[in-house]
């Protein structure tokens, strides 16, 4: 990619954004892919639905690790990259408290939430009408980590924040990790049934394959690229049909990471990055998707999120 198109560089022909988003290190920048075909994707699963035509839809999703501590730096995307949905996770506040002001006075009106007071918590927000929206207990124990919608045209939206697990990769030992087994697992089931459009996003807390990390090696024995948390990704993954856009647009072993953590003083300087957050479509609706970024420079921001912004643009 050309050091001048960073994951904001405007694509046919929309303005760019303001000179600060400018990517510092076009060498850490995930950026932007435009759509390669889909052909043999198609060719293994049955079209359920044609979709009608509507509008190119830019969707986000952002574990922000608190919405209400980082609202500047969540307006200042909005402003600057203009998404039509964004998903959040880990807000961490309640319903009645989540400031829905801040985003009204950018245009977006329609907003779902599903929060609990300082922990977990998912909210979606757009500028554009969704409707029926629903909640999942995926966790089993009543925790906010997800919230569902319905576009326009009918294409399901779900917004799914899969638990950590905790430190320890053994059920045993660690229930959280138990828990986050079994939390795929229910997703697993859900996902099998599912007969309609549908794009699942979210920070599921895994990065599966060996590119999606700094270090395989180091990392293979460590909660979230763990093999039996992989195992149990791709048995979701297989249940539906199921594409993931992050690496259709960057396949492996191309460098792909969206998390790094606070432990370090300058992320940038060892890069140990994984990759946790995703986005998946069906394959009726990842025919439709046209590019994928990643916007690394937000881990750069005032107050940054441990996690980055992800985004899909659909011809929806």
């Amino acid at each position: 990619m050309p050091p001048e198109q960073g994951p904001f560089h405007a694509q046919r022909g929309r303005r760019r954004a303001a000179a600060d988003l400018a990517p510092a290190r076009p060498a850490l920048q995930s950026g932007v892919r435009r759509r390669r075909g889909f052909a043999a994707t198609r060719a293994r699963v049955t079209n359920r639905h044609e979709l009608p035509k509507c509008a190119p839809v830019k969707i986000v999703s952002w574990n922000i690790n608190s919405v209400r501590f980082r609202i500047e730096i969540v307006e200042k995307f909005l402003r600057e990259v203009a998404p039509d949905i964004l998903c959040l996770q880990e807000t961490k506040v309640i319903d009645a408290d989540f400031p829905e002001g801040a985003f009204r006075a950018l245009g977006y009106d329609t907003i779902f939430l599903h929060g609990q007071r300082m922990h977990h918590g998912v909210a979606i927000i757009s500028r554009i009408p969704l409707v029926e929206d629903d909640r999942f207990d995926w966790q089993a124990n009543r925790e906010a980590r997800h919230v569902g919608v319905r576009l326009p045209n009918g294409v399901r939206l779900e917004n799914v924040y899969v638990p950590a697990g905790g430190d320890i990769p053994d059920r045993d030992v660690n229930p959280k990790f138990g828990q986050k087994l079994d939390f795929v697992e229910r997703m697993t089931a859900w996902s099998a049934t599912l007969d309609c459009p549908t794009i699942l996003t979210g920070d599921f807390n895994i990065a599966p394959l060996e590119s999606d990390v700094w270090s395989h090696k180091q990392l293979i024995k460590v909660v979230s690229h763990t093999p039996i948390e992989v195992d149990a990704l791709n048995r979701l993954k297989d249940s539906n049909s199921w594409v993931d856009l992050g690496r259709h647009f960057y396949p492996a072993p191309a460098r792909l990471h969206t998390w790094w953590s606070y432990r370090s003083p300058d992320w940038t300087v060892n890069d140990r990055g994984r990759r946790l957050d995703h986005m998946w479509a069906t394959a009726d609706v990842a025919a439709t998707a046209q590019s994928h970024h990643v916007f690394e420079e937000c881990r750069n921001w005032l107050k940054p999120s441990d996690h980055v912004p992800i985004m899909t643009e659909f011809d929806l």
